[in-house]
This record gives structure tokens, sequence and C-alpha cells, in this order.
């Protein structure tokens, strides 16, 4: 072999057109290439020479490339944000016409965390807000890890910021909706004021790092400061999320009451200041939540966001009430048809197989009287 084989490259296809010699093509800028059988003079072809086919090939090897780097998406190719520009965080009046505004998180995290569905199930609740329910793309703040602006990625020091944001300036005749889809996690109570002996929290992205974000802490920022005429809806679809808000009163679907869940200790807050404070829980404080692809057969959801929308758009001015009811019907024939892989699931979650997704609320109300409007 030549010494200056290190300067050549084998380009397939091409021969000399004389002798029909197989080519071997410098790397210089060279125009020609002499074919070393007949001595005959040939001139370079480039890719353009190659046809249609060829650049098709090309186009494959590149993609292919790119799914194997992870780096599949070109900057034009990049989600779209879920948030209109200007971002509603940068809006700085203390004062603001009575309305809608929301807040929606989806976290999916990495490795052995990681959750499908999340991004669809945000996704899923800004387009029913927007069509269905009348809130406005500019008043809907949405978190992320598809979002580029670092303010908007759903950290914990993110999302703190961000439920300051949704009360921010309330006043009588808003409804603020705050929805939650990633993980929740159950943990002693240190504070003494928890009637189960466990607080529950959610965890944003960086969990791992920075610690999760108490039950105590979504109450104070978001519950307290609520205004006599505003109503605030919290949808959570995690695992341990049934008092995740902390408010004072539970609805107990099975006697059909509700039951008192006012801290233990007489100096801990969980009231707001005249407002009202309803949350949809997708399961018990004790419960797990499914991320799953049962009720699609191809896309992950969470099972509760799956099933709310769904009433929400069949059934329009459903009470809470029924709404309750409708959601532990689906998730109950979920379970007889073995949606969800009866068998192991219950090994893995010790015979808590079901999800029972829960009211909380500030104050008692008649469930089957009030319709669920956002």
């Amino acid at each position: 072999m030549s010494g200056n084989n290190h300067n050549m490259i084998v380009a397939r296809g091409v021969v000399c057109g004389k002798c029909r010699h197989r080519l071997s093509i410098p790397t210089t800028n060279s125009t020609e290439v002499k074919c070393p059988t007949c001595n005959n003079m040939n001139p370079i072809p480039n890719y353009e020479q190659f046809g249609n086919k060829d650049r098709s090939i090309q186009k494959l090897i590149v993609k292919a490339k790119e799914k194997i780097s992870g780096n599949n998406l070109s900057s034009s190719q990049k989600p779209d944000s879920l948030n209109k520009k200007p971002s509603p965080l940068s809006s700085s009046s203390e004062t603001r016409p009575a309305g809608k505004r929301a807040l929606l998180i989806g976290v999916t995290y990495k490795r052995k965390h990681k959750l499908k569905g999340t991004i669809n199930d945000v996704k899923s609740m800004r387009e029913l807000l927007i069509l269905n329910l009348g809130f406005k793309e500019e008043n809907i703040l949405v978190l992320t890890e598809q979002e580029t602006e670092p303010e908007l990625i759903p950290t914990k020091k993110n999302i703190l910021k961000s439920l300051e944001w949704l009360v921010k300036g309330c006043q009588a005749g808003d409804s603020l909706v705050f929805y939650f889809s990633g993980h929740g996690i159950s943990q002693p109570d240190f504070e003494g004021d928890e009637r189960d002996g466990f607080a529950e929290n959610i965890c944003p992205v960086d969990f791992m790092t920075e610690g999760m974000i108490v039950d105590n802490d979504i109450n104070s920022t978001i519950v307290w400061p609520l205004k006599k005429g505003v109503t605030l809806h919290a949808i959570v679809d995690a695992c341990h999320s049934g008092t995740v808000l902390d408010l004072e009163h539970v609805y107990n679907r099975q006697e059909k009451k509700w039951d008192d869940n006012s801290p233990l200790s007489g100096n801990a807050r969980k009231h707001p200041d005249g407002g009202l404070a309803i949350s949809l829980s997708a399961c018990l404080d004790n419960q797990v939540a499914a991320d799953t692809t049962a009720f699609t057969g191809k896309t992950m959801n969470g099972a509760m966001t799956f099933l709310l929308i769904k009433i929400m758009k069949k059934y329009h001015g459903a009470t809470y009430g029924d709404l309750l009811d409708l959601m532990h019907e689906e998730l109950e024939k979920a379970n007889e048809s073995r949606c969800f892989a009866e068998k192991i699931f219950k090994q893995i979650t010790k015979n808590m197989l079901l999800q029972k997704p829960q009211i909380s609320a500030s104050k008692p109300f008649d469930v089957y009287k009030e319709h669920f409007v956002l």
C-alpha cells in the first residue's frame, strides 16, 4: 500500500471511465484523478452528481447519527414553548382585571425517576383551559423541562416563584388554577400539625439536590393570600397527593360527609384570607397514582388527568360529587379489565391497587349541588 493512503478516500460507485477500475480519490482539492491501471484522467464527482438516491442515503445517515447521539432535534425542530411571550412572569403589576389565571407544571425527571406522561398531561390541561373554559394564553404559565427559558424549568426555586405569581394581586372574581403532574412523596411530619403524622410533598425536577416542596409551604403560598371572592382550584396528579394543600376539610365519599383535617397545633394556620380553596387530588395520602397508557393504548397520561378532562368534556356542568363518582367508576372499570396489570401491581403496592381521587376544601359545601367550574 502506498504511503499516501492516509490522504485517500474510497468513493463507492466511482470507477474509471475507460477501464472501469475502482478509483481512490485524494482528499485534496483536485478536480481530476488518474487511474493507476490505464493512466486515464477522470473528473472527480461531487455529491450533487450522485443523484437523489445517494442524497437520500446521506440524509438517512445524518438522521441515524443524530438519533444515536440524542441530538435529533435541530433548533428549528425543538418543541414550541407552551408559554405566550412575553412570559406571564414578566408582569410586575400588583393590580389587574379580575379574571382567570393558571399555573401548569409537568415534571418528567430523568433516569429511574422518569415519568413519560407529564408533558402530555400539561398540554391536554392547557388545551382544555383555552378551548373549553375561557382562559387566555397570556394568563397561563407553564413550567416543563421542554421550555428553553431557565425561569420556566420546574426547579424548586422556579415553582415557588410561580406559585407566588399565581396568587399575586388576586381580587374578588378571580378564578385561579394550580395544576401539577409529577412525583409526590409522603414523609413523617416534623411540624406536629398533621393528623395522620405525615406531610405530603411534591417533587421539583431538582428535588434530589434542593429538596421537596412541602405541603405547609404550598398552603402558606397559595392558600393564605386568597381574598374574599377568589376561588383557587388545585389539581394534583401525583402519588400521596390527597391532602397536599393541607386544606382543613376532606370529603369522605363513602360516608358522604366532610372529615375534619384541621391542624392539631392550634397555632398552625391553614385557611385562606376569605377566599375559597378546593383541591382535587389523584389519590389518597397513602396511595400511588398511575402514569399509564391504559386509557388510550398509545400515549402515556396521568390516569386522573386523563379521566378529569374526558369527563369535563363529556358532562358539561357536572357537580363535584358527580365528577368524583365518575372518576372512581372509570378507574374501577380499568382495574376489572386488568389494564393496570393487577397481579403485578398488587405485589408492588401491597394491595393498594386502586387510586382513589379525593376532594378537599378550605370550607365544606354540598358536592352534589355545586358545579365544578374553573
